[in-house]
């Protein structure tokens, strides 16, 4: 009997209902060339689920890549013919995250690249509160977010490297340490101010704060663009300073301090790097690495409803070949379960977005690929006894 209820599909209303030890997965678009990658998904108010990808012939040295989106309806199994999201003209679209603030406004952020340069992008955001029909949202309002870290940004980078660097890396006669040369660049202000990048879902806190994560190639370090006012103004935080930490992804603790868990682009091994915070995002302690495999990958990690934590990654230090979805009922201290949502040899599978709809079921969006030039966005779905029941 077991058996059966853990496979078993309900079939109601013309509608598949999915039993609670189940995995669904299906690719949002069929198999094509173009480049496609760094999924963002939202589960909208009227339970229809959007997701938007950047997408086409490269990334930052590519000025035809757009954002294209795609829909799922409430109850629908299929997802609708992929529809443009957002176009910057002769400039690449890269990175989109998708979120709703406390009003139900939808925001679209993303990053243009200028120059063809990580370094020198800039974010661009798109609002509406018109998004339940058919296609792309309608969208109202466009402008740019401009982060503009101070004097602080220079000093803490400073500080940090000083109580927490480590001399014995990165060391040449003729070169600067790589942790000087950081140091130094933190005092440009057309360097701090500019190459900020989006990647994971923000966090809103209790008090209505939003807490969107960047981070920037040109330095390896995170920052939080943090809003007061529902996404009107940002102020940024303090960096989030490390040795190649990258990509933060926010989880609220329940003493309300935050942790940052990152991408890992520094020294071998590589391993999910860790920072934290205890006055709601703006500081943060220097980024350490975990004991948690990480190939120079994002992850996310996301809280659900029953205080258990979420964590989509890649559980292998050596390629992308593996995604895996872990709980944690300790607060990231152990993690008792994990099931593989991929695992071939010769594949891809990265960039996770999660979120848990208002039903309780997990949706992951990732980038998938196979040899032969085969690319798409792949969505699966599960509820945590899928993980759990081993």
């Amino acid at each position: 009997m077991k058996f059966f209820s853990a496979v078993l599909l309900f079939i109601l209303s013309g509608n598949i209902i999915l039993a609670q030890g189940t995995l669904q997965g299906e690719l949002i678009f069929p198999f094509q060339k173009q480049h496609v990658h760094a999924s963002s998904i939202v589960e909208l108010p009227n339970g229809d689920l959007l997701t938007c990808w950047f997408q086409g012939s490269g990334e930052r040295k590519a000025n035809d890549v757009v954002i294209n989106g795609s829909r799922l309806k409430k109850g629908d199994s299929k997802w609708s013919k992929p529809f443009l999201m957002a176009d910057t003209p002769g400039q690449p679209d890269c990175n989109p995250v998708l979120f709703l603030n406390s009003t139900g406004k939808l925001f679209l952020v993303w990053i243009v690249v200028r120059a063809n340069r990580w370094e020198t992008s800039v974010l661009k955001v798109k609002t509406t509160e018109n998004y339940n029909e058919e296609g792309p949202p309608d969208w109202e309002w466009q402008d740019l977010i401009l982060m503009k870290p101070g004097e602080e940004f220079a000093a803490r980078v400073k500080d940090q490297f000083r109580k927490y660097g480590r001399e014995d890396l990165a060391w040449a006669e003729y070169a600067l340490p790589y942790e000087e040369m950081l140091i130094e660049a933190a005092k440009d202000p057309k360097k701090r101010e500019t190459g900020w990048m989006t990647r994971t879902h923000p966090t809103v806190l209790d008090n209505g704060k939003i807490l969107l994560p960047l981070y920037s190639d040109g330095f390896n370090f995170g920052l939080i663009a943090i809003s007061e006012d529902d996404g009107i103004t940002w102020k940024c935080s303090l960096p989030i300073v490390g040795r190649g930490l990258n990509q933060p992804s926010l989880i609220v603790r329940k003493d309300g301090s935050i942790d940052a868990w990152m991408r890992d682009d520094g020294d071998e091994p590589g391993r999910i790097m860790i920072s934290h915070s205890q006055d709601e995002a703006y500081s943060w302690t220097y980024g350490q690495k975990s004991d948690i495999p990480n190939p120079g990958a994002s992850i996310e990690i996301l809280k659900l409803k029953n205080g258990h934590w979420l964590l989509i990654y890649n559980d292998v230090d050596d390629g992308r070949y593996s995604l895996a979805a872990a709980i944690s009922d300790d607060e990231g201290k152990s993690w008792k379960w994990k099931k593989k949502l991929e695992n071939k040899k010769d594949g891809n599978f990265s960039y996770p977005s999660v979120i848990q709809a208002k039903d309780g079921r997990i949706h992951v969006t990732y980038s998938y690929r196979l040899p032969g030039e085969k690319k798409s966005i792949k969505h699966v779905s599960f509820m945590e006894k899928w993980i759990t029941d081993n």
